[in-house]
């Protein structure tokens, strides 16, 4: 069952498409029907072109008559682009923090993941893609559906660093962005877990994606709460009860996810630097016009509140800060403080955020052209598409 329309001036082709995800395992779960953007060809940063790329995302609620009520959600590394029905459920609906009757909340699955996004026939492996790829991506969506600007772009861990690339690639476009867990590069720590990660794939291909997700959990977890919950506490097969919990959580996403897809999307997180080619982070995020806030997590193994604290500074932008005892996955389980920093965003008024297009300081899609880069620095490399 599908149904496809096109909009006036708007680029590619929307969707509607009932599947559990283009280029998803066989085995993975039905999800909510998701929506299609179709797109001829896309220029990566890399200098390759992909053709026939289809952008895969959720819809939840209804685009205002001045198109600036777009909420823009971003998955983390092996999430899906079901925020509102899946990992954040208490954060977004009718009468929660990111309200659906008031905002329409766009969830897209970034390029490189396999649920859902893909280009070609989906049997080889992407080209290196970065998430500036996956940003100007991300904003072909918000044309394609007729928005004119962003009232918030969120997301976290690989989630936030994308919403920080669409800052700082179209600083005019989002009123208002808040990036949960997130560096505003990738540090030399996490760049490790991650080659360690990528390491167990090759040793087993799919087959070692289970590996990798017992490392990553690692990662993503702290030791309080590990020692809390796991102890030395064993089975009733005398395995310690943290080892059923890593084999558990790998063994459930090998089954669905791909050794391809973990493969572009750390590569994409490695390669993530809005400082690159614009003159360093300082002066790529205090181009940015709205509201920036980063959101750093207490006990967070993977990206620690100082690094945070260390881009907010910077960037002169806002920090906030969730307790947990859970780490880095604390954007995912600490919902109602992930709902009350965002309620707050949304509550800050932002200057120009009432008006649409450059006049007067308001926020636009001004085409795709991404912010300039440094004179001398690396090529821009903008999504072209051909209707």
């Amino acid at each position: 069952m599908s149904t496809s329309t096109t909009a006036g001036n708007s680029p590619g082709t929307v969707t509607r498409v009932a599947h559990a995800g283009l280029g998803a395992p066989a085995s993975a779960p039905a999800t909510r029907p998701l929506h299609s953007l179709h797109l001829p060809r896309l220029a990566l940063e890399c200098g390759q072109v992909l053709r026939d790329v289809r952008q895969a995302y959720h819809l939840d609620g209804v685009r205002d008559a001045a198109g600036t009520n777009a909420v823009i959600v971003l998955h983390p590394l092996t999430g899906t682009a079901d925020a509102a029905g899946d990992w954040w459920s208490e954060v977004i609906g009718p009468g929660r923090a990111i309200d659906t009757r008031r905002y329409a909340v766009i969830a897209p699955n970034l390029l490189g993941s396999c649920h859902g996004t893909c280009a070609g026939d989906d049997r080889a492996e992407l080209p290196p893609v970065t998430t500036r790829d996956q940003a100007r991506l991300v904003v072909e969506l918000v044309r394609a559906l007729g928005f004119r600007g962003i009232a918030l772009v969120t997301g976290g861990s690989l989630g936030g660093m994308v919403a920080l690339e669409v800052a700082a690639s179209f600083p005019r476009l989002a009123h208002r962005t808040v990036a949960f867990a997130a560096p505003a590069a990738h540090t030399a720590w996490a760049i490790g877990w991650n080659h360690v990660q990528r390491r167990a794939l090759a040793t087993g291909g799919d087959a070692g994606l289970a590996l990798a997700r017992e490392i990553a959990m690692l990662s993503y977890r702290s030791e309080r709460e590990f020692g809390a919950r796991f102890g030395r506490l064993r089975e009733e097969d005398g395995r310690f009860a943290v080892q059923s919990y890593l084999r558990h959580h790998g063994d459930k996403l090998e089954r669905r996810f791909t050794a391809a897809a973990y493969r572009a999307l750390t590569g994409a997180m490695d390669a993530h630097d809005v400082g690159r080619a614009r003159e360093g982070v300082t002066a790529a995020l205090r181009r940015v016009r709205g509201l920036l806030v980063g959101v750093g997590v207490t006990g967070d193994a993977l990206y620690s509140e100082r690094e945070v604290q260390a881009w907010t500074r910077a960037a002169d932008a806002e920090y906030r800060c969730i307790s947990s005892v859970h780490g880095h996955d604390a954007f995912l389980v600490e919902q109602a403080q992930v709902a009350a920093i965002v309620s707050e965003a949304l509550a800050t008024p932002v200057p120009g955020a009432g008006e649409a297009g450059p006049a007067g300081g308001g926020y636009a899609v001004a085409g795709l052209v991404p912010a300039s880069s440094a004179p001398g620095g690396q090529r821009s490399c903008q999504a072209q598409v051909v209707a």
